[in-house]
């Protein structure tokens, strides 16, 4: 284990996790983000140093491990500088990949669903007595960090098909929820997006179980070669069969038949959207294989509470109900549009979205616009750059252009509290992986007035 830990993006999801694995182990940590954060301010709490201005001057001495995420710009002076030194440096997926190999690994895959999945997961193992190690995408609502340590030899991780991470995973479970293509500026094309998801089957341990979602991931188009016990989840379908599904007063009550546990009648899950029972499906399965008490999944899967910036209620009264979600891909955008919507028949539905990435936007321009048409008005925000340099012709008004609904505008963010306060609507949904997240609190406090 290092002594001296420097991070460069400290505040990521997955970055964040990471640093209180180090710290929690002894280390000193420092890093740096480009911006301060609830996150970047609960890691200076615990401990550790941050600071928020790329310069060399606040690399400290003594560091023995640096790690940088590549969502970090090439020409940043200090991984440039980390690059040039005697200090090994690392990409955070090669970290997770070493602390994997040490303990029995559960990944979760999928170009989205990975986060809900992985929380999912830890928390049904942690609810049914194996006390697991995770390092999940998001903040749980059960465990309230993106970090857990247990005395187990299990671990389970998200799987992150960006640049390829997810290769450094050579797991004893695996779950794919999702195939779609996204992120064609590493990939180029779909079927090199398969490619890299065959790769990643193929090191499922031997004998180790491989669950793939049905029937979109199972599909004629990709070879699942692998060594591994191949299992299959879904709705109405799968040897993992989620069936006679129902919503009941605020739960998504369903039946699940499994290949060697029989039926688990009647479970609650307190989220809404197939996409959710599925993806807890995977869940429960990964959990039995595990050694999770069967007879205390029912209470945990009633008792999950989600993961915050998925599906998350900010406020639910009678006047106004606010929802915030992370969804950024057009298919994470139709599951989340869908899911209010059948919640709150016959109600209008408000949806404010941040584009993120260029790339992404050029990409599926047409899909993102097919998706907010399902929504009553639709208001979006500019592009959020991420790592991009813009792109000519590449803008929120792209999709705008696209679509077809009457109830559409691009807002300036320095506009939205006006725009909002002036319509007031009855369901106000807020989408994106940008920093639409700053607008959270703001939003809650002028609904809520």
């Amino acid at each position: 284990m290092s002594d001296k830990v420097y991070f460069i993006g400290i505040g990521g999801i997955g970055m964040s996790a990471l640093a209180r694995y180090y710290h929690k182990h002894g280390a000193e940590v420092h890093g740096y983000d480009r911006t301060e954060t609830d996150l970047t301010r609960a890691l200076a709490q615990a401990g550790m140093h941050i600071h928020y201005e790329d310069d060399i001057k606040f690399i400290p001495e003594g560091v023995d491990l640096a790690i940088w995420t590549p969502a970090v710009p090439n020409d940043h002076s200090e991984l440039n500088w980390f690059r040039n030194s005697d200090v090994p440096l690392k990409k955070r997926a090669e970290v997770l990949g070493m602390i994997s190999k040490a303990k029995r690994c559960i990944a979760i895959g999928g170009t989205h669903g990975k986060t809900t999945t992985s929380t999912m997961t830890a928390w049904l193992l942690r609810a049914t007595g194996v006390d697991i190690t995770a390092f999940v995408g998001g903040i749980s609502g059960n465990m309230g960090s993106n970090f857990i340590e247990g005395d187990s030899d299990w671990v389970v991780v998200e799987a992150d098909e960006y640049d390829r991470s997810f290769l450094q995973l050579y797991p004893e479970v695996a779950i794919i929820n999702s195939v779609d293509a996204d992120h064609l500026d590493i990939y180029g094309t779909e079927a090199d997006v398969r490619k890299s998801y065959e790769q990643f089957a193929r090191q499922v341990n031997k004998g180790g179980l491989l669950l793939l979602q049905t029937p979109d991931v199972k599909d004629d188009n990709t070879d699942w070669e692998t060594d591994a016990v191949v299992h299959t989840f879904g709705t109405n379908q799968g040897t993992y069969n989620a069936h006679n599904i129902e919503v009941v007063v605020g739960y998504t009550v369903f039946d699940l038949q499994t290949p060697h546990h029989g039926i688990l009648k009647g479970l609650r899950l307190p989220y809404p959207g197939l996409h959710n029972v599925r993806n807890m499906t995977a869940a429960i399965a990964a959990a039995l294989y595990a050694g999770g008490d069967i007879t205390k999944i029912p209470a945990a899967v009633e008792q999950f509470k989600g993961v915050k910036r998925r599906f998350e209620y900010i406020a639910r009264t009678d006047k106004t109900i606010y929802i915030d979600d992370y969804a950024h891909h057009p298919a994470e955008l139709e599951a989340t549009i869908q899911a209010v919507h059948s919640l709150y028949p016959g109600i209008p539905v408000m949806g404010v979205f941040q584009p993120h990435l260029f790339s992404r936007t050029r990409d599926f321009a047409d899909a993102f616009a097919a998706a907010l048409d399902q929504l009553d008005v639709c208001v979006l925000l500019p592009i959020y750059p991420a790592r991009e340099l813009p792109m000519p012709g590449v803008n929120s008004e792209l999709i705008l252009g696209k679509m077809n609904s009457s109830h559409k505008q691009v807002v300036q963010k320095a506009d939205l509290l006006d725009f909002i306060k002036n319509n007031q609507p009855r369901i106000l949904l807020t989408m994106g992986a940008g920093d639409i997240d700053h607008f959270i609190q703001p939003l809650k406090d002028l609904l809520l007035e």
